[in-house]
């Protein structure tokens, strides 16, 4: 097919043969909506006279099928229709019955039954045969001494027989029958031709398709769909098109998601705002215009988060697992119990020591245990314990580990080890003892030991001549990432190669025409990458990083108090009834509401008690909210002494 004349889309994608795609097409007539680009139902409609378009694909839709006679009603068949059309063919005319039947006889193509059309109406019967209905001719027969055509009106519902007098005047036309057809068959047939079809319910229907047209335009990014009833004209001017290079712009993930063929020259188009949070020279430097060589994804697909946070001037990098250096695994400190459950796996022994004192709570809760400086301890796992007010309380379940002198003179304490139970919430602070002097790889880091991890790097990445890590003294490994990179290089810098994440910066970049050859061997990459703090924050909150659920919130205050209120009133008591008893007898007795009244003064009061310093805290006033933290049975005690 060739340069033609404007024609409709509608019938242009009707006879168009699809082995002959793609065609190049040029809007003549265009078709504005709103004067502006619009995409309903992801169709777009709107062309542009002028417009290039590129036709790769085309798919049915749906088809109409409707009687001529009733326009108003229109059916939709699907494309996977198995019915068989046959397709009704007009001849020449004859202006009565009785020539045509005359033209039968001595014809031996045509014999009856056959489909006839008159261009007249008929009123015959109380019947009216309209100019564009169908009648089918079965036979002669003989009524009221007259030669009449026994004909068949089918209409919607219902076939009526009619007998036209062979001296009916028409004109009328044969319509010739052709082969059955499949439905794909008879829309390659003119407009408008008439179809029987055993399966409709009209003896006569015509065929009007929709099809989805697949094209690719100039400088658009996504392949556009064209629905074929777009009221627009288009010529064919493929032959006159082969020099026009359609650039269909691409993004890296698109790029990524295609996985190949690599490598893959490109050309960007467009830079995203915000590659500044990239700190690496060559990311930072991409711009319009620059051409770029894609050389495939980048493996291992994972990379670690690291930070030396400890320091005063903190740093952050992302580690590819492809890093080849050598790390040394050193002491994790853990703030509380809860981050001591979060790095304990079943199977992997973690001793730790305490470099702080944590008081236990005594009577409220028994089964929690004190701890000293120097204490050592062995995670054991989670367990639940028994509160001041029978709830469980969730606890973390140690090991007391004793020294080994110790543990020789008493074989007892050896057999039956001490558990200490310890809240979560339990603000102790704790290091992991550890004698483990190896040196290991990122990958057999991540593997045996859970994040995060002490580390320092004893020897540098040899492929990384300048390997930031190894002047960082206590690196951090925080996070496991797993997202796709591709590793990429300029044209003008072909020999240092860099990564780039598609879903951090996705460039818009263009196919170049002349692609380059496969490189032997592996490409050499930078496998650490120093993050700025504004991309670190960032990158911590993607859903690629394993967030940690919050640590457990420790009892509520009111819980607390209520519980040493509760014990105060039975100290009270019990302290009032004792005092009654060995007091002299020159003093007067003092009344059981005598207590609260001291926890109720002002700090007046307590400087008559014996080691009370001028400034310690006060306690409210009983009218006030009880929730706080004040040890009552201390000033009880030391009231009882006074007295």
């Amino acid at each position: 097919m060739g340069t033609m004349e404007p024609m409709p889309l509608q019938d242009f994608i009707r006879t168009l043969d699809l082995a002959s795609l793609p065609r190049v097409l040029r809007v003549s007539s265009g078709y504005y909506y709103s004067s502006s680009i619009y995409d309903i139902g992801g169709k777009e409609c709107c062309l542009c006279t002028g417009d290039l378009i590129k036709v790769t694909q085309v798919r049915l839709q749906y088809v109409i099928y409707e009687n001529p006679k009733m326009k108003m009603v229109v059916r939709t068949i699907d494309p996977n229709f198995q019915g068989h059309f046959v397709s009704l063919k007009t001849s020449q005319s004859y202006e009565t019955l009785e020539e045509l039947v005359f033209d039968i006889d001595r014809s031996s193509k045509q014999q009856l039954p056959i489909y006839i059309m008159s261009t007249r109406r008929i009123v015959t019967e109380g019947r009216v045969v309209t100019d564009d209905q169908v009648l089918i001719f079965e036979d002669m027969v003989r009524r009221r001494h007259t030669s009449c055509a026994r004909c068949i009106l089918v209409t919607e519902g219902e076939r009526v027989i009619l007998h036209l007098p062979l001296n009916q005047r028409g004109p009328f036309r044969i319509l010739e029958p052709s082969a059955p057809q499949t439905l794909l068959q008879a829309l390659q047939e003119p407009k408008d031709r008439l179809f029987t079809c055993p399966t409709l319910p009209w003896d006569h229907v015509t065929l009007r398709p929709t099809y989805e047209i697949e094209a690719i335009m100039h400088m658009r990014r996504t392949v556009i769909k064209i629905p074929s009833n777009l009221e627009v004209d288009v010529e064919d001017v493929t032959a006159s098109s082969q020099h026009i290079h359609f650039i269909q712009p691409l993004l890296l993930s698109e790029v990524l998601a295609r996985e190949g063929p690599f490598p893959l020259s490109v050309e960007i188009l467009e830079v995203p705002e915000g590659r500044h949070i990239f700190l690496s020279q060559w990311v930072h430097s991409l711009k319009k215009g620059q051409r770029l060589c894609i050389y495939g994804l980048s493996s291992p697909p994972w990379r670690v988060l690291a930070s030396n946070r400890g320091h005063r001037l903190p740093r952050y990098f992302l580690v590819s697992g492809a890093y080849q250096g050598k790390m040394r695994r050193r002491p994790r400190e853990f703030p509380t119990a809860y981050d001591l459950l979060g790095a304990f796996q079943p199977g992997r022994p973690l001793r730790v020591v305490a470099t702080k004192d944590c008081e236990g709570e005594g009577e409220e809760n028994p089964e929690f245990t004190s701890l000293a400086v120097g204490d050592r301890l062995e995670v054991l796992g989670s367990g639940l314990a028994h509160g001041a007010q029978g709830s469980d309380i969730d606890v973390l379940v140690c090991r007391r580990l004793s020294d080994e002198d110790e543990e020789e003179e008493c074989e007892e304490e050896a057999e039956r080890p001490e558990r200490v139970f310890l809240p979560l919430h339990c603000p102790g602070s704790f290091v992991e003892e550890m004698s483990d002097s190896r040196r290991h790889s990122l990958a057999d880091l991540i593997a045996q030991f859970s994040l995060p991890c002490e580390v320092r790097v004893m020897v540098k990445d040899p492929s990384y001549p300048s390997d930031p890590l190894t002047a960082v003294l206590g690196l951090q490994l925080e996070e496991k990432i797993t997202e796709p990179f591709l590793v990429v290089s300029l044209d003008s810098e072909p020999g240092m190669c860099f990564e780039i994440p598609p879903r951090w910066l996705d460039l818009t970049v263009v196919e170049a025409e002349v692609q380059p050859d496969r490189p032997g061997g592996s490409v050499p990459i930078a496998t650490v990458e120093e993050l700025p703090d504004t991309f670190y924050y960032t990158l911590r909150k993607l859903a690629a990083c394993e967030i940690q659920a919050p640590p457990p919130r420790p009892p509520k205050s009111q819980g607390l108090s209520g519980q040493r209120r509760h014990s105060s009133e039975k100290e009270g008591m019990k302290s009032s009834h004792v005092l009654g008893l060995q007091q002299p007898p020159l003093l007067p007795k003092p009344k059981a509401k005598s207590l609260p009244e001291f926890t109720k003064d002002s700090s007046s009061t307590y400087s008559k008690i014996p080691g009370h310093k001028k400034g310690h805290r006060r306690t409210k006033p009983q009218t006030e909210d009880l929730d706080d933290e004040h040890d009552y049975e201390e000033i009880l005690e030391s009231f009882q002494k006074t007295l």
